[in-house]
């Protein structure tokens, strides 16, 4: 498997890069800014981009959604609870331009790329409609969870225990040995942040 990491915008927002390293075909999760600095690590790479996930729709995640999409022709997948905030995303300041999601998501679908496979675990509590993307060992956790930290969940549609809970009964009990790979900061593991994380501890 092939997998990029890219820090973009003022939010400095993880883009992830994930690709089938056969086929060669891939997956941008959150294209949430400076497209351009995604186009070229894809042509960098010679992948080719098959699909477009989206863990959740606040605009420091989506912001370069439609010029990706463009670019590539590649459908883009959100859950159906998020979906809205494809059409008219707001906040933090960011101009982003709408793009219609092409997959409505729910728990327990999966995203295919090539022979990789990633099952779709919704986690509210960021956001209504926020997923986890779990596969090939890894798990993408957008801004559910972070090294050391949690998402924040004072935006509107966010709840803190229902993200707690959310974090406990989809994270919490995969093995202590996955990678997490979350929408900002460095990776971890599940077993760091059941130990190390102060957020969970008290559970």
């Amino acid at each position: 498997m092939i997998l990029e990491r890219l820090e973009l915008g003022p939010f400095a927002s993880n883009c992830y890069i994930v690709a089938d390293d056969k086929s060669l075909e891939a997956m941008v999760i959150d294209p949430g800014a400076q497209a351009g600095q995604i186009l070229k690590k894809v042509k960098e790479l010679g992948v080719t981009v098959k699909t477009i996930a989206i863990t959740h729709t606040h605009p420091d995640h989506v912001g370069a959604v439609k010029a990706v999409k463009d670019a590539t022709k590649a459908p883009v997948c959100v859950h159906t609870d998020d979906a809205r905030g494809m059409e008219s995303p707001a906040g933090h300041g960011m101009p982003v331009q709408p793009a219609a999601p092409d997959r409505l998501l729910k728990g327990g679908d999966s995203i295919t790329v090539g022979a990789l496979s990633f099952l779709v675990l919704h986690t509210p509590g960021h956001s209504p409609g926020g997923i986890c993307l779990l596969g090939e060992g890894v798990v993408f956790t957008g801004d559910t969870l972070f090294n050391s930290s949690i998402g924040r969940s004072d935006f509107p549609g966010g709840n803190y225990h229902q993200l707690l809970s959310s974090i406990h009964t989809k994270l919490m009990i995969l093995p202590d040995d996955t990678p997490v790979y979350p929408g900002h900061g460095p990776e971890s593991t599940i077993g760091d942040e059941r130990r190390g994380n102060p957020f969970l501890r008290t559970r």
